[in-house]
């Protein structure tokens, strides 16, 4: 049932269910004339409402507190060849609060170009009443050439989470070297977001050689920095890929240093004698609907944004793939 006819249902509900009820009231004064059969047919009506509408209600407050608690947002990799103003109508149609954009070698905004076309995309949004929740970039420590232009232009545009590049285990090294080494270079960033008030995050991805895969190794590197400056963006799909049923105490784990969430489906499917995750709907696949219960039940209050890994073509095919995907998340999040 599409969620905005839910919530016009509740409230039409609730009318009916008062109307209901003033006419019973006035049914039971002294000296108002009534036939038995005008009562019991009142009486039938409201109380079918009232059987009926705390489920209808209860169904539209927890729509409204998921909307007001968190922004849905869908990243726009797929469809990042677009101009600004066409991605911003398709996430209007889509339905989603705002983006998440890759601004990095390739993506939807270059970093050399950041300063001329990231306005350009806030203003494209805005004027829809969509935000640019958060941006994907290529950073990994200040050293790098668009580091500081990338940042500075985001904060200066109200955003408040970029993410970090994704790293990689180096297998001729040990695991606890590269972690310390890791650390020390987000240190050299740590001023530089305390400065323009924005969080750097880092998300878990999985497969060989992936940093932060385990998720233990993504906290204890970003542990004991300053939680407005570093944090994490959990990525369930990829944390129930590698972590199968520990996903809760991983979940757990991070929360405290916890900047945005992100959601993605997989199967998993035999290649000849190896099995491989395959990215799928969500609702199709293995991440447990507990997940969202979980985090309907913790303090998390940031963004939570939609990743699309499967094909999902371009045009009307996109779009719809993506609402129903948006439908499915809503859905798991009024639940």
């Amino acid at each position: 049932m599409p969620n905005e006819f839910v919530e016009r249902y509740s409230i039409l509900t609730i009318i009916r269910l008062s109307q209901g009820l003033s006419s019973l009231i006035k049914f039971m004064k002294p000296n108002t004339p009534f036939s038995r059969r005008a009562f019991v047919s009142q009486f039938s009506s409201t109380a079918a409402l009232m059987a009926i509408a705390p489920s209808a209600v209860s169904i539209a407050a927890d729509r409204n507190l998921s909307r007001k608690r968190f922004k849905l947002a869908g990243f726009t990799k797929p469809f990042q060849n677009l101009s600004f103003e066409d991605t911003a109508d398709i996430v209007a149609e889509i339905g989603w609060d705002g983006i998440e954009c890759p601004v990095r070698k390739g993506g939807q905004v270059l970093p050399e170009r950041v300063e001329e076309d990231l306005p350009k995309l806030v203003e494209a949004l805005k004027k829809r009443n969509l935000e640019l929740l958060t941006i994907a970039t290529d950073i990994r420590n200040a050293s790098d050439p668009f580091t500081e232009r990338v940042v500075r232009t985001a904060s200066k545009f109200g955003i408040k989470i970029y993410r970090l590049a994704h790293l990689r285990y180096n297998q001729s090294k040990p695991i606890p070297e590269q972690v310390r080494e890791i650390r020390a270079g987000f240190a050299e960033l740590a001023a530089l977001n305390r400065e323009l008030g924005i969080c750097a995050a880092y998300e878990n991805h999985s497969g060989v050689d992936s940093v932060g895969a385990a998720v233990w190794d993504m906290h204890q590197f970003l542990d004991g920095f300053q939680r407005d400056s570093y944090g994490i963006c959990f990525d369930i799909g990829h944390a129930t890929i590698e972590g199968g049923y520990a996903w809760p105490t991983n979940f757990r784990l991070v929360q405290p240093l916890l900047r945005a969430v992100y959601v993605k489906d997989f199967v998993w499917k035999r290649n000849g004698e190896k099995w491989k995750a395959e990215w799928c709907p969500l609702g199709d696949g293995m991440v447990s609907n507990d997940f969202f219960q979980t985090l309907k039940a913790s303090a998390f209050e940031g963004p939570i944004v939609q990743h699309h890994e499967y094909p999902v073509g371009s045009g009307p095919k996109m779009i719809n793939l993506m609402k129903k995907d948006l439908d499915a998340l809503k859905a798991r999040l009024i639940a």
